[in-house]
């Protein structure tokens, strides 16, 4: 398997998850967050990720964002996609999805465990982060692609930054608030859940 990989390094709520669905239909094999809930994050962070690269072709999410510059080191040729949102927005998506609860890993990445009441520490560091990033990069476009998905970015940039053809299917665009929303109604309604249930049967049989 060869060293270079690709790092989706971009923080949460950016359209990582749309990024990952996106990469399985590309056929990679990929590997998400890991460490959410470790103490020692920080201090294990470098032997954890390293071992596991060999086993994936793509990496997206906490921590793999955090140490971009060790992993561009590490493994040379490897692609890096950055992918943003305007930062009112993401914020928002951060406090209503993540509100005041704290782990160690958002402790370490933003120096606040939670997005509530630190809506500003949240906010500077996620600028920090890019403007790290892009300047990282800046002499070495080939290497980094931004992608903003949620402002309608998608096969037409991801599929040539990775050398790959358009596949045949629409763009996973994944977690829209809706989309969201309507399964927290169906989840939250028991009479709602048996109406969808049915509904979907219904759908089946008529097939």
């Amino acid at each position: 398997m060869s060293n270079a990989k690709i790092f989706g390094i971009g923080f949460h709520k950016t359209g990582t998850t749309s990024l990952i669905q996106a990469l399985k239909i590309l056929e990679y094999k990929c590997k998400g967050s890991f460490g959410v809930s470790d103490p020692d994050i920080s201090r294990n962070v470098y032997d954890r990720a390293f071992s596991q690269v060999d086993n994936y072709d793509a990496f997206i999410g906490h921590p793999w964002t955090v140490i971009f510059r060790e992993l561009d080191e590490r493994y040379p040729g490897s692609k890096f996609i950055l992918t943003l949102r305007p930062a009112e927005k993401w914020i928002a998506s951060m406090t209503k999805h993540f509100g005041g609860e704290t782990t160690p890993m958002r402790t370490w990445v933003y120096g606040a465990g939670c997005p509530e009441g630190n809506e500003q520490i949240y906010i500077s560091r996620y600028e920090q982060h890019s403007r790290d990033v892009i300047e990282h990069f800046k002499n070495r476009p080939e290497d980094l692609l931004v992608l903003r998905l949620t402002e309608g970015d998608g096969w037409d940039k991801l599929c040539p930054f990775l050398g790959k053809d358009i596949p045949g299917v629409d763009f996973p665009y994944a977690n829209k608030v809706n989309e969201r929303e309507a399964r927290f109604r169906i989840k939250r309604n028991p009479l709602l859940r048996i109406y969808t249930k049915a509904m979907s049967l219904l759908n089946i049989q008529e097939k």
